[in-house]
């Protein structure tokens, strides 16, 4: 169960009762009236604003939110370990050259390693150690790190191997839960990461080409015969869902997650499959805000208005359950139900879904 957000949000039962209310309706009726359930929150995006980085990118929020990610990649030696298969190759980028050209491609897997990754996360007004940064850092880690795809890419040979970076930066104080905003930066700045030609051969030490204009993109575009074959997982991305009753809410700002029943953070990519399609790499539940708000006091419960005030917590509880649907703001328990979970992630896998959305969007920005 990840942390709740850090910053609460400041309605009065009352608020909060009537804010569930609208969302709880068939349709819902978000904060901003013009969206719908599956509408996102406009951004600006932009890459390579790091000169001295492999890869960059920023990318703003409607609600003045921004994140800032660099991608920076160096030559480490390999820890020596048996392989089993001999010295099959797989498509890395020092060989991406070579494989544009070869009608097959060996598809052996499992020569990188967990640890050729290292990000970080930080979020002004929280330490490093905080359980929000570390949670987010985990998470996006994971969400890489799922397919394999990446860590293998970073493969040079036997004895050398590239060391991936990944820096992320809030620049302003986080104004909504910013997982998703986070992972749409580091998805757009590993799209635009290139890394230098290897001139070398085998298990040479790595020579590289000087000429930057001759790197190689570290996520290729998928060209020639074996294309169809052998496409490329692109990084993944998160979506964040919150469900209100029975209702899905798609990239809920802080005011909306003040009254979710239950959010999942579902980590989707392009699916190889279909061209289309996506899917779902990880899921993981958030501990919504919700939780932690002040209940309402109902008529029966107010010695000021003749109700009799409970004599325990558990007969106050068991008030409250029976006054659920009063109307009276009540923190959501438990969590999402199975068939609920199921049709959120139809939603986003689909053709046409969420995710395919989202994805698209991204890489139309990528020009480079």
């Amino acid at each position: 169960m990840a942390p709740s957000q850090a910053a609460h949000v400041n309605l009065s039962p009352a608020e909060l009762s009537f804010l569930r209310a609208t969302l709880s309706q068939t349709p819902p009726i978000r904060l901003d009236h013009t969206k719908g359930p599956k509408d996102f929150r406009s951004m600006r995006a932009e890459y390579d604003v790091l000169p001295s980085a492999n890869g960059s990118a920023r990318i703003a929020l409607e609600d003045g939110t921004e994140a800032l990610v660099g991608v920076k990649a160096e030559v480490e030696k390999s820890q020596w370990r048996p392989t089993p298969g001999g010295e099959a190759s797989i498509p890395t980028v020092a060989t991406v050259a070579t494989a544009e050209v070869e009608d097959t491609e060996d598809d052996s897997r499992g020569k990188g390693q967990n640890a050729w990754i290292e990000m970080s996360v930080e979020i002004p007004g929280f330490r490093e150690d905080d359980s929000l940064p570390v949670f987010l850092s985990s998470m996006l880690t994971e969400s890489l790190l799922a397919s394999g795809e990446l860590k293998d890419r970073l493969y040079i040979n036997t004895r050398f191997h590239w060391k991936l970076y990944i820096d992320i930066l809030l620049l302003s104080p986080p104004l909504s839960y910013p997982l998703a905003l986070l992972s749409m930066a580091t998805h757009l700045a590993l799209l635009t990461s290139r890394l230098p030609a290897l001139k070398s051969e085998k298990d040479e030490d790595p020579l590289f080409d000087d000429d930057w204009d001759a790197s190689v993109p570290l996520y290729p575009k998928n060209k020639g015969k074996a294309s169809a074959d052998n496409q490329i997982d692109k990084p993944p991305v998160i979506v964040l869902a919150m469900a209100v009753g029975n209702n899905i809410i798609f990239d809920p700002c802080k005011e909306e997650l003040a009254v979710a029943d239950a959010v999942l953070a579902i980590a989707c990519a392009s699916s190889k499959s279909s061209p289309t399609g996506a899917r779902v790499v990880s899921i993981r539940t958030i501990d919504p805000p919700s939780h932690l708000t002040p209940p309402g006091i109902p008529d029966s419960m107010n010695s000021a208005t003749g109700g009799k005030v409970p004599s325990s917590s558990a007969d106050a509880l068991t008030q409250r359950e029976l006054l659920a649907n009063s109307g009276v703001w009540t923190p959501p328990r438990g969590g999402m139900k199975r068939g609920l979970i199921s049709q959120v992630v139809k939603m986003v896998v689909e053709n046409g879904g969420v995710a395919e959305e989202v994805i698209s969007a991204l890489q139309a920005i990528e020009v480079g």
